[in-house]
């Protein structure tokens, strides 16, 4: 579709829309058309001394994107990820192409 022919699409707000907290990303998979995303949150059980912590992880949400918005997202998150080492928040290990958070 060329761009002469593309729809003008503006954004609406939805302000009751539900923020949800993330503390890990789980399983994600691309099946060839669609990238999907699980994210989770962390939830600590009661302490019980002497005993190690314990944690118990929980899905809060899952996303599904087809391969325009998996990409759209992969772009934004590389430029989120520039802000951050410039910042320095994070740092990258080249030897493992890894990130680690400062």
């Amino acid at each position: 579709m060329s761009n002469q022919h593309a729809p003008d699409i503006r954004k609406v707000d939805r302000p009751e829309l539900d923020e949800t907290f993330v503390d890990s990303v789980g399983m994600f998979f691309f099946d060839g058309s669609t990238l999907r995303l699980e994210f989770s949150v962390t939830r600590f059980d009661e302490p019980k001394p002497p005993a190690k912590p314990s944690a118990r992880r929980y899905p809060v949400a899952r996303l599904v994107l087809d391969q325009k918005a998996a990409v759209d997202l992969l772009n934004q998150m590389e430029q989120v990820k520039a802000i951050l080492q410039r910042t320095g928040h994070i740092t990258k290990d080249a030897a493992k192409q890894v990130v680690h958070v400062n």
